[in-house]
């Protein structure tokens, strides 16, 4: 499609060649002429009439949403008019992406994200980096975690602004800093292993050199220090040095002193509010109901600051409304962050992202809240794309233009920006939400993963999922996968590895379970097929590994990906054993195999695991019951 801009231009030139080929577009002096006009009512509008189109944005990223609205229309409607008009919900509203839990994504990745969000109409990428910058100072500040470096910062920073996205640098400036305090170089930084001294001259001038070395990449006057989670704050060297404190006092006097630094070059900070309730909750808890924070506390709070209420968990539209109102009493209005939920398994959980994200952003827009993002974590290994989580990406920039979203817009609008069926990204919710998993896996349960990783002999999950008919279950969901590949398009390596891995999960997933019932009823025979059919599943799994390692490398640093192939690594190998094992047995030189011979357990997990719930694990408790380190 040839089309051809009036109007000043002069600004968006670069965006539009940067989208022209995901949209199928060329600019061309014969083509259909497009009237560019700066909205005067803070509405933007795609139409076409006459023969004639117009295109009335506000901002930047909004000529961009509607120049994608434009081309979507034209082809959906094949010729006829069309009007539409949208009235953004919010000033800025984005994605934060992880990018320290070992997956550091490509520049070019990164760009293919921010291509996609501006055709959404998103307008802030945060970039998640706990190590994962250079401070030069500090040569051992993310080393070996793929970090990036000034210059692929500041590429990444200047071909956001082509396309009227902000790139807002997210830090760490007193917990959540394990890997950066792990060396010696931190001795004198921490308080715990994983929080900083608070109050100590030497851990300001550590933040003011990370402060300082990102800012110099990025040009955002915005930047979020974090700050949340920090559950032993002033309980290690600080007790030892200070004595006890007040924690609220070594809150606010902490954060004083980073806004300070902030201030110093010019940025306005936000941090994440949990710690303030945590500390008011008498159980520790963000979303306790009972908290008060107190009234000299609040006082004593940084006018300077953002705070941002983050909440991924909860279906009711009223909580998050009741959470927003503790937030405004602080004195300004929150920014608030939902989730997209990309981590804790090796599939995005569709199902408690949309239902989340509905009531989140309902409240949102009823509360009057003017800036949203949505989390896109890689909790324990990044073993899930983030790019398999665009579809809830779209349900938020969907939510920022309208007061409902109807599945059909959605369907049409994920279509355009990201070349894909929306179903076929919402299909990987079924990894999860298997037999035995109540509608919307609101408990997380993440069977896929701790199917992939459970040890066949150990089984420690086999006594939560017997019941059920999982082996059916990834059959069919192998046969959507592969025809989700057979599309083809730049998705075509993520479903493929993603039908794989329905297809080792179809057969690894009651292996151990038919391994310990021969050998409980002395099938020799039986134990004979299944160490054969071990081998065959170990092949499986090696294929699954190298499609696994095609895609991480299609989209991130090398970085990382050793952690996912030692726990492939650790897959083969224990099952290798298993054949052993069994061949020992069979052949007289192992009179027991004493693994099978235990009782399976249901998983006494610590926490609750109420019905529609199968169980959930990070990886060092899903392989076994030892310990795994230390």
């Amino acid at each position: 499609m040839k089309l051809c801009f009036k109007g000043d231009t002069s600004g968006l030139a670069a965006g539009i060649e940067e989208l022209a080929d995901d949209l199928g577009i060329s600019v061309a002096a014969d083509g259909i002429e497009i009237e560019t006009i700066v909205s005067d009512d803070g509405t933007l509008e795609a139409s076409y009439r006459n023969g004639q189109g117009l295109i009335r944005y506000k901002e930047p990223i909004h000529f961009y949403r509607a120049l994608g609205l434009w081309v979507q229309h034209k082809r959906e409607r094949n010729g006829s008019g069309f009007q539409r008009i949208e009235t953004p919900r919010f000033e800025t509203n984005g994605a934060m992406v992880d990018v320290s839990r070992n997956a550091v994504l490509t520049v070019d990745t990164v760009k293919r994200m921010l291509r996609a969000m501006a055709l959404m109409g998103l307008n802030r990428f945060m970039l998640y980096t706990e190590d994962t910058f250079t401070v030069e100072r500090y040569p051992y500040f993310g080393y070996m975690r793929g970090r990036y470096t000034p210059d692929e910062l500041r590429e990444c920073d200047r071909y956001a602004a082509r396309l009227g996205i902000e790139i807002v640098p997210c830090i760490q400036t007193l917990a959540h800093l394990t890997e950066a305090l792990k060396w010696n170089y931190a001795a004198e930084l921490r308080d715990t292993s994983d929080i900083l001294l608070a109050g100590s001259d030497t851990t300001y001038d550590f933040i003011r050199e990370m402060i300082g070395s990102i800012h110099a990449c990025l040009g955002s006057k915005t930047i979020h220090i974090g700050m949340d989670e920090a559950h032993q704050l002033g309980l290690g060297r600080y007790l030892e040095q200070n004595g006890y404190r007040k924690r609220f006092d070594i809150m606010n006097g902490h954060l004083r002193k980073v806004i300070d630094i902030c201030g110093e070059f010019g940025l306005r900070p936000m941090i994440w509010s949990d710690m303030y309730f945590r500390l008011a909750s008498k159980t520790g808890g963000y979303y306790d109901r009972e908290a008060v924070v107190p009234e000299d506390v609040i006082a004593a709070m940084p006018a300077s600051v953002q705070f941002v209420y983050w909440d991924y968990y909860h279906g009711d539209e009223s909580f998050y409304r009741e959470f927003i109102g503790k937030h405004k009493a602080f004195g300004s209005m929150p920014v608030f962050a939902g989730g997209v939920w990309t981590w804790g398994s090796v599939a995005p959980n569709y199902g408690k992202t949309f239902i989340t994200t509905e009531a989140a952003l309902r409240a949102c827009k009823a509360e009057g809240v003017r800036d949203v993002f949505a989390t896109m974590w890689g909790d324990n290994g990044a073993e899930t794309s983030v790019c398999a989580g665009l579809a809830g990406l779209q349900l938020f920039a969907e939510h920022g233009y309208a007061d409902e979203v109807e599945r059909d817009e959605l369907q049409r609008r994920f279509r355009l920006c990201t070349g894909a069926e929306l179903d076929d990204f919402l299909s990987l919710n079924a990894f999860d939400e298997t037999p035995g998993v109540a509608e919307g896996n609101m408990h997380e349960s993440n069977p896929s993963k701790f199917l992939l990783w459970q040890d066949v002999l150990i089984g420690l999950y086999d006594a939560n999922v017997v019941p059920y008919p999982m082996a059916e279950h990834y059959t069919a969901l192998a046969a959507t996968m592969a025809a989700a590949a057979a599309r083809g398009g730049v998705w075509q390596g993520m479903f493929a590895f993603y039908a794989q891995l329905a297809q080792v999960l179809a057969k690894k997933c009651d292996a151990g379970i038919r391994l310990k019932a021969a050998y409980d009823r002395g099938d020799r025979a039986k134990l004979g097929e299944l160490a054969e059919e071990l081998r065959t599943i170990g092949a499986e799994v090696d294929r699954l590994r190298k499609l696994h390692r095609a895609n991480w490398f299609a989209e991130n640093k090398p970085f990382g990906w050793e952690v996912i192939d030692i726990r492939y690594g650790g897959l083969s190998a224990r099952l290798e054993t298993a054949r052993q094992r069994v061949a020992d047995h069979l052949n007289g030189s192992a009179a027991r195999i004493e693994e099978l011979e235990e009782e399976r357990l249901y998983y006494d997990a610590p926490w609750v695991m109420p019905a529609g719930a199968l169980g959930r694990g990070a990886y060092h408790r899903i392989v076994t019951a030892g310990a795994f380190s230390g």
